[in-house]
C-alpha cells in the first residue's frame, strides 16, 4: 500500500477521534446541567456514530462521522424542592450522563488518537529511511 495513503487514512482517524473527545468532554461538561424551570429537560447525553467513508481523491476507505445523535435513556431523579426546576413533588431530573461511561469513552478514543498517530509517525519514519537509502 501506498504509504502516504497510510497517512491519509490515519489522519482520518485522528480527525473523527478528536471529534469523539470533544463530544465527551461536553457531556462531562453538562453532566449536572438541569433544566431551569419546572416541566424541562435537563442536558441530554450526546453520541457520536461513525461510518466507513471514502476519501474520493485517493479512492480510500476511511472512517467518518455518520451522525451525531443524543442517548434516548431516561433521566434521573433527585429530591431537591427548592430547585427552580423541581416538579410539584420536589423532584428535578438530572441528565442522563454517567462520568464513569464518559471516562471510559474518554479512553478509548484517546487510545484510538494514540493508535493512529502511531501509524503516522512510523510511516513518516519509513518514508524518511527511503529517502535516505536514495541518496
Amino acid at each position: 500500500m501506498d504509504l502516504m495513503k497510510t497517512m491519509r487514512i490515519s489522519s482520518a482517524g485522528m480527525q473523527v477521534q478528536s471529534e469523539r473527545l470533544r463530544v465527551v468532554a461536553e457531556n462531562l461538561a453538562n453532566a449536572d446541567s438541569t433544566a431551569t424551570e419546572a416541566g424541562g429537560e435537563p442536558y441530554r447525553r450526546r453520541t457520536v456514530t461513525f461510518a466507513e467513508g471514502l476519501d474520493r481523491e485517493l479512492g480510500l476507505p476511511t472512517v467518518r462521522i455518520s451522525r451525531f445523535g443524543t442517548d434516548q435513556s431516561a433521566f434521573g431523579r433527585e429530591y431537591d424542592p427548592g430547585h427552580p426546576a423541581a416538579d410539584e413533588n420536589g423532584y428535578v431530573l438530572m441528565p442522563n450522563v454517567n462520568p464513569v461511561v464518559e471516562m471510559v469513552d474518554m479512553r478509548e478514543a484517546q487510545r484510538g488518537y494514540e493508535a493512529n498517530l502511531s501509524v503516522i509517525e512510523t510511516t513518516r519514519m519509513m518514508l524518511q529511511k527511503a529517502i535516505d537509502l536514495l541518496r
